[in-house]
C-alpha cells in the first residue's frame, strides 16, 4: 500500500514538473466566485510557478462562450457546479475526455464522467434542514416521507428552476421511476407552507423564522449561515440512511475541447484531486472533499457522517429534461 502511494505521488510530481515546463499559465472559466476558487489557484501557483488566470460568470454564458470561441479557445478548463451542468457541457461538445490514473485513484467513479470528460472536485449533500424548536430528528426519515400528510403546510422549497432541485428530481426518477417520483413531487408541492424561494439561504431563514418546519437545501448553505449565526435554530438531517442514502452532487471541472495549454491544464486537474488542493477547496467552500482519503474541515465534520447515494451523478444530466417536465407538471415552479 505504501509503495503504491509513493508511486502515485511520484507520478503526480513528474506530471506537474513536465507540464510546468510546457506552459506557464492555465486559464479557467469558472461559475464559482473569486473568493471560493482563488485560494486553491494561488496554492497551485506557489507550488508549480504556473499562473492561473480565471474568468467568473454564470455557467450558461461561460459554456456558450467556450462554444463560440471554438478553435480560438481562451479557456483551458471549465469549473462549475452540479453534474447536470457538466453533463450539459459534455453534450455541447465543448469538453474533451482525458484519462488519468491519478484522477481515477483519487476520485470515485460515481463522481466522474463515464467518458472521462470531467471530474468532481468537491461534494455537497442536498439534504433535509429542520427546525430544532418544532421538529425532532425522530420525526424525520426520508425525502419521500416529506410528501406525507404529517408535513402538510410545513415544508419550504427552493424554486424548481434551479439545477440543484432538477438533479434531485432526476435521481428520484432513476430510483423510483416516473410515476412514483411524480407522486412524491406532488406531495411536496401540496405540503408547501408558502411560495417557493429563490435560494437555499432563504429556505433556511424561513425555517429559522417559523414560516416552515423543514426544507431541502445544499449542505454548504447551512454552513455559511451557521457561521454567521451560531445560534441558528436549524440543523441538518441525513435522510434515507436505511436505503439508498443522501443525494450528493458536486462541483467539478473539465478540459475544454480546444484547450491551448492542455497538458498544463491536465496536470492542474490532477493536483486539484489530491490532498492539498482538496483540503483547501472543500474547506473554503464548506463542502465535502470528493477524494475520500481527505478529511472534511472541522466545521463540516461537525454535521456528522452519512451514507451517500451511489447513483452516478451524471444521471442528473441524463434525466434532467425529464425531471424539468415533471416539475412543470406538478407546479414546482
Amino acid at each position: 500500500m505504501q509503495a503504491s502511494k509513493r508511486l502515485l505521488a511520484a507520478l503526480t510530481l513528474t506530471v506537474l514538473g513536465s507540464a510546468a515546463q510546457a506552459a506557464d499559465e492555465v486559464v479557467v472559466y469558472s461559475s464559482r466566485i473569486d473568493e471560493l476558487i482563488k485560494p486553491v489557484f494561488d496554492a497551485y501557483t506557489a507550488k508549480t510557478g504556473v499562473k492561473v488566470k480565471f474568468i467568473t460568470d454564470k455557467e450558461a454564458p461561460l459554456m456558450q462562450r467556450i462554444k463560440a470561441e471554438g478553435e480560438n479557445a481562451t479557456a483551458d478548463l471549465l469549473l462549475t457546479v452540479d453534474a447536470g451542468n457538466l453533463w450539459q457541457a459534455e453534450q455541447m461538445g465543448i469538453l474533451q475526455p482525458f484519462t488519468s490514473p491519478v484522477i481515477d485513484a483519487n476520485i470515485p467513479a460515481q463522481y466522474r464522467s463515464s467518458t472521462h470528460s470531467w471530474t468532481g472536485l468537491s461534494l455537497r449533500a442536498r439534504t433535509i434542514a429542520y427546525s430544532t424548536d418544532r421538529v425532532k430528528p425522530a420525526d424525520l426519515s426520508t425525502y419521500e416521507a416529506l410528501a406525507g400528510k404529517d408535513w402538510e403546510g410545513r415544508l419550504c422549497l427552493r424554486t424548481g428552476k434551479k439545477v440543484y432541485n432538477q438533479s434531485l428530481t432526476a435521481t428520484l426518477i432513476e430510483t423510483h421511476g416516473a410515476d412514483a417520483s411524480e407522486k412524491i413531487l406532488k406531495g411536496w408541492v401540496n405540503n408547501l407552507s408558502t411560495d417557493v424561494f429563490s435560494d437555499d439561504i432563504a429556505v433556511l431563514e424561513a425555517i429559522n423564522a417559523g414560516q416552515c418546519d423543514v426544507g431541502i437545501v445544499n449542505s454548504y448553505y447551512y454552513g455559511r449561515l451557521h457561521k454567521d449565526n451560531p445560534k441558528l435554530a436549524v440543523k441538518l438531517f441525513w435522510p434515507n440512511q436505511s436505503d439508498r442514502g443522501v443525494h450528493v452532487n458536486l462541483s467539478g471541472i473539465g478540459l475544454t475541447k480546444y484547450a491551448p495549454h492542455a497538458e498544463a491544464a491536465k496536470a492542474m486537474v490532477e493536483w486539484m484531486t489530491g490532498p492539498e488542493a482538496q483540503t483547501i477547496f472543500s474547506g473554503t467552500n464548506q463542502e465535502f472533499p470528493a477524494n475520500p482519503k481527505v478529511a472534511p474541515s472541522a466545521e463540516v465534520a461537525s454535521w456528522g457522517s452519512f451514507k451517500a447515494d451511489t447513483i452516478p451523478v451524471e444521471v442528473a444530466g441524463k434525466r434532467q429534461a425529464e425531471a424539468i417536465r415533471m416539475m412543470d407538471r406538478v407546479g414546482w415552479n
